[in-house]
């Protein structure tokens, strides 16, 4: 999966949530801005703004969700998973130094490389997938 590359590295992310957010006002308030987006089919709208008004996103905030990073992928023959011991070597698809992806629930959402902060592993994120790319994505997944 690819990451943006038009995506500014010093923006955190937040920045692209209030965008899509002032969008959504806008289209509440009746704006009359070109129908898309990845919600929208054609001339019908399936989600109105009157179903869930900006306001109510207060409510899904604190709502957990796993984010985890991904180190590599590979496929082995399941032989090999059975002679795998303490000490053995998986090799990986991915190359040293290349960037790790940041999922979250499973969809990637950004890019980034490890860091260690107070003896602990952290990752910096380069590459932020836009709030529109993770919608489009998880609505084809």
């Amino acid at each position: 999966m690819a990451v943006e590359e038009n995506q500014k590295p010093e923006d955190d992310g937040m920045a692209d949530w209030a965008e899509a957010l002032q969008e959504q006002k806008s289209a509440a308030s009746g704006d009359t801005h070109e129908p898309g987006g990845i919600l929208s089919g054609g001339g019908a709208q399936p989600f109105s703004p009157n179903d869930a008004p900006a306001t109510d996103i207060n409510m899904v905030l604190d709502i957990p969700v796993q984010l985890s990073v991904e180190l590599g992928r590979t496929k082995v023959p399941i032989k090999h998973i059975l002679q795998l011991g303490q000490g053995s070597v998986v090799e990986l698809d991915a190359l040293a130094g290349e960037p790790m992806d940041v999922l979250v629930n499973g969809y990637l959402i950004a890019q980034g490389e490890v860091v260690v902060v107070n003896d602990k592993f952290g990752i910096r994120l380069t590459d932020v997938v836009t709030p529109s790319e993770r919608l489009r994505r998880v609505s084809r997944g």
